[in-house]
């Protein structure tokens, strides 16, 4: 799949060579660096400065001072969030190790640190910090759900002697302390989810909040931050304004406002799986609705036909979250019979 400006997947040479930089290994680990053999038992272990508990560096230069997190360090200023994570705070990060990015699906990092993607960056990074500073002793032998500075929820997990955040990443060293707040070192890089994305998106030009509180209106929040594996085709605020000058507002107003028919819309938009752009071609598509869209993919661009004369062209692609993907389109799609 392509955007219709027909968005590269391949980055420029300076942002390769950022996220070459990144993904680079470290041959020394300070003394106070986290050691990421440790085990993930939170026994009060992690950084202890030296100067009555507080220490000198903040956030940043302690994650660049490790050696072990330097793609962290490359996307927070990619995504221009570097200032942010020098401020005083405090913060409690949730901090990824080199080795946990490399988990993630082959070209995903070099994708998230181009141009078009930094809205999307920003919003996984944020997902990794709490605002306050939450110490291991906070954690242990309790469950807590604390929300994340992107917007979305985080689930913590501390009743087995270490700490789990949603489910699958642990917390392999904590309590590494900086002066503006602590760091926790965990073994996967955590996504929002496809409601939490779309809740938060903003840049500049593109929001959802038509599409974020029609799908609450429907009841299907849950559905779509929930463990399912989707491919949403997510209309800009831009797309529901078009279609409800189409319609007038009266005709438009009378759709929002039916829960059957407005439920019958949002699942024409979504997929059971997860497609990638890399992984779509021309053909028919079954979608949550019952009906099926048609898929052209033709000249780098995508698009999709519906029951109306209008196609939806695709604009952005593989918005990723932990439970699928989001495609960004500039129509919202019709099923027939509504």
């Amino acid at each position: 799949m392509r955007t219709t400006t027909k968005i590269s997947f391949v980055a420029t040479l300076a942002l390769s060579s950022l996220v070459a930089c990144s993904s680079s290994s470290s041959n020394g680990t300070p003394t106070d660096a986290p050691d990421s053999g440790k085990t993930g038992a939170l026994d009060g272990g992690g950084s202890s400065p030296d100067d009555g508990g507080k220490a000198a560096a903040d956030i940043v230069d302690t994650a660049v001072a490790a050696g072990s997190f330097q793609t962290l360090v490359a996307a927070v200023q990619a995504a221009g969030l570097e200032n942010t994570l020098r401020s005083p705070g405090p913060f409690t990060v949730l901090a990824p190790t080199d080795t946990a990015f490399g988990k993630l699906p082959a070209g995903l990092v070099t994708n998230l640190t181009t141009a078009p993607y930094k809205t999307e960056l920003g919003l996984i990074l944020k997902y990794h910090v709490i605002s306050g500073e939450v110490k291991a002793a906070d954690l242990l032998g309790k469950k807590a759900n604390p929300a994340s500075v992107e917007g979305g929820k985080l689930s913590i997990d501390g009743t087995s002697g270490k700490v789990i955040i949603n489910g699958g990443s642990t917390v392999t060293t904590p309590d590494v302390l900086a002066s503006n707040g602590v760091i926790h070192v965990i073994d996967s890089v955590l996504l929002p989810t496809i409601v939490d994305t779309a809740s938060g998106y903003d840049d500049g030009t593109t929001k959802f909040s038509s599409l974020v509180s029609s799908v609450v209106a429907a009841d299907l929040a849950t559905l779509l931050s929930g463990p399912g594996t989707f491919t949403v085709f997510a209309p800009s605020d831009a797309a529901f304004e078009a279609l409800k000058a189409k319609l007038g507002a009266t005709a438009y107003n009378a759709i929002v406002s039916d829960k059957a028919k407005l439920t019958k819309i949002l699942k024409y938009h979504v997929l059971t799986q997860t497609v990638f752009a890399k992984d779509v071609a021309s053909g028919s598509v079954p979608t949550a609705e019952g009906t099926s869209l048609t898929v052209t993919v033709a000249g780098g661009k995508v698009t999709l036909a519906d029951s109306t004369t209008d196609t939806a062209n695709v604009v952005l692609t593989d918005l990723p979250n932990s439970n699928g993907v989001i495609h960004v389109i500039d129509k919202v799609l019709v099923p027939a019979d509504l």
